[in-house]
């Protein structure tokens, strides 16, 4: 699967409205949306051919980064562009039952000295954006760190 986001997995943040669904296919979730999936998969289909198929279909909106080295605050004004009206139908999905809602957030720390790679600060408009797009948050982070060998002299 190729990325559709245009951001590096390299960027310290990344971020993406996720939808997950047992009964609607991704078009449904579209038209109930108003907007295409920048990622989908429907329930039962698999990743790859090894793997159990999915359990639910999943709907992706990506936050394309607007520079190299972006942080939660460049990317939170990107999700508010978005506009109330796609945060209500977000919020309608997910009291209907239908759907789970999510803003998820990747962190991907290189540099354990990089002051700019730490640190999450989610603005108070972002907050009540996702409490009328009755989104959870779900922050992922990662720590890519070549630990020092405990042998070595």
């Amino acid at each position: 699967m190729s990325r559709t986001d245009g951001q590096s997995p390299s960027e310290p943040f990344r971020m993406y409205v996720r939808v997950i669904s047992e009964s609607l296919r991704p078009q449904e979730i579209d038209a109930r949306l108003g907007i295409r999936a920048d990622r989908s998969y429907t329930r039962g289909t698999r990743k790859r051919p090894q793997s159990r198929p999915y359990g639910h279909t999943g709907w992706q909106r990506h936050v394309p980064a607007p520079g190299p080295g972006a942080r939660p605050e460049d990317l939170e004004r990107i999700v508010l562009g978005w506009g109330d009206a796609f945060a209500r139908a977000l919020g309608a999905l997910s009291d209907s039952g239908d759907a789970d809602v999510s803003l998820v957030m990747v962190q991907s720390i290189h540099d354990l000295d990089d002051g700019m790679a730490k640190g999450i600060a989610l603005g108070a408009p972002l907050i009540a954006w996702l409490a009328t797009a009755r989104a959870d948050l779900d922050i992922d982070q990662y720590v890519f760190h070549a630990c020092d060998d405990p042998a070595a002299p």
